[in-house]
């Protein structure tokens, strides 16, 4: 059989834009594809909840993708490891209580798993603003990070979502974005972003499962951004927290909207 450029062109082009049609009004949308995006959107989709992720680089992984200083090995938790045993990514037992597992086998299945799912993935895609009715998150306004890359003045299109996961880690940009409106005060202590802290693994696991949690109307942060928004601490290349934040962030969205 004879290829056709145009007809392969076409099959791209009206796919992918039938997908993203379908994907105007969400149930949940994810602003970043990190092990914690990931893992909510696995359980969201699973839950039946409409669910699209956007990411604003060309592959998904966030930080997971490199390990530790390139090493690609990452380590999890006891807590965390049912997790990585329900998504069937194998972890070897290093110490009593630690696991280590590989990062492009952790990152490729987390999509694949989230994608078999239900949910839609939107890379290349960055959110350069949100829409907010009445004190609540709406919606997101999204363009190519291309264009943004660029610098080139394209308006951008909008998403509506019921809800929304802030999951872009340490530069916690959604966040940013809410809280540059003048109006708007957050659900932190000082009502801003409280901003991340130094490094502190025990620390950060902990507090990244405490501090995911609905940090502005609409708008539930998770993993590292969860810290950088209440002002906790990293935790390096352990994973453990990240997996079971996304996990904690699709529960609470999930039984909120019941």
């Amino acid at each position: 059989m004879a290829l056709d450029e145009i007809i392969i062109s076409r099959a791209i082009i009206e796919t992918y834009t039938k997908k993203l049609m379908d994907s105007l009004e969400l149930d949940v949308a994810i602003c970043g594809a990190g092990p914690s995006g990931m893992v909510a959107a696995y359980y969201l989709a699973s839950a039946g909840k409409k669910t699209a992720v956007f990411e604003r680089n060309l592959a998904p992984g966030g930080g997971m993708w490199g390990g530790g200083m390139m090493f690609n090995e990452v380590v999890v938790q006891e807590e965390a490891r049912e997790i990585l045993d329900e998504l069937d990514i194998k972890s070897v037992e290093y110490t009593p209580g630690y696991y280590t597992a590989d990062s492009v086998e952790a990152v490729c299945t987390l999509g694949s798993k989230a994608a078999k799912a239900g949910a839609r993935f939107f890379n290349l895609v960055c959110i350069e603003d949100v829409m907010i009715r009445e004190n609540r998150i709406t919606g997101l306004v999204i363009n190519w990070s291309a264009v943004e890359s660029a610098g080139l003045h394209v308006d951008p299109l909008t998403v509506r979502a019921d809800y929304v996961v802030e999951a872009t880690g340490h530069p916690v940009e959604i966040m940013q974005v809410i809280e540059s409106k003048m109006d708007t005060r957050l659900n932190t202590p000082s009502g801003r972003l409280e901003g991340e802290k130094s490094m502190w693994a025990e620390k950060a696991e902990e507090h990244t499962i405490e501090n995911t949690t609905e940090a502005f109307p609409g708008v539930y942060v998770c993993g590292m951004s969860a810290n950088a928004t209440f002002g906790s601490f990293r935790m390096g290349p352990v994973f453990g927290g990240m997996l079971r934040s996304g996990k904690k962030v699709a529960q609470e969205i999930i039984n909120k909207a019941k």
